[in-house]
């Protein structure tokens, strides 16, 4: 196949090649400021010919937007201090903690094996309860805002 024939982006992919290729013993490449940079510009392979990462479950802005709002008021009452976020393979957890040093007061957890039966979304307390478990995200929450009211009773 000449020239001609080859389509252009089969002419531009060789025109990189050509150009990324070492000019000989003593001399260096300049495709790094040319060519697109691949990681290093010690020449390493292309992305594609990389291994894949593996996928982890993440919050995304909304989920912590909503996950940060009721944590910043808990915060602001005194009542927690620290959080911790874990992103697993199959889960991603927001651990609530009312010391650092202590075990989580809570965790919201997110796992998305859940999502179609139970709901991706669970809040679990310290003891390993499930306090509660949906699809809403807001919904799951409103357990940890619950007042706890204490009323005078006459004796």
């Amino acid at each position: 196949m000449d020239d001609a024939e080859a389509s252009p982006d089969s002419r531009a992919s060789a025109a990189i090649v050509s150009i990324a290729a070492p000019r000989g013993s003593g001399g260096t490449s300049s495709a790094a400021a040319v060519g697109p940079s691949h990681g290093s510009a010690g020449g390493s392979p292309p992305a594609a010919s990389q291994p894949q990462a593996t996928p982890v479950t993440s919050f995304d802005r909304r989920e912590l937007s909503s996950i940060l709002k009721v944590y910043g008021r808990k915060v602001a009452e005194g009542e927690w201090r620290d959080y911790a976020i874990d992103f697993r393979r199959d889960e991603a957890v927001f651990s609530i903690f009312r010391r650092a040093s202590e075990m989580p007061l809570f965790r919201i957890v997110k796992d998305m094996r859940l999502a179609r039966r139970q709901g991706a979304y669970s809040v679990v307390a310290a003891g390993g309860m499930i306090l509660k478990r949906g699809s809403d995200l807001e919904r799951v929450l409103a357990v940890l805002d619950k007042k706890r009211s204490l009323r005078l009773v006459d004796a």
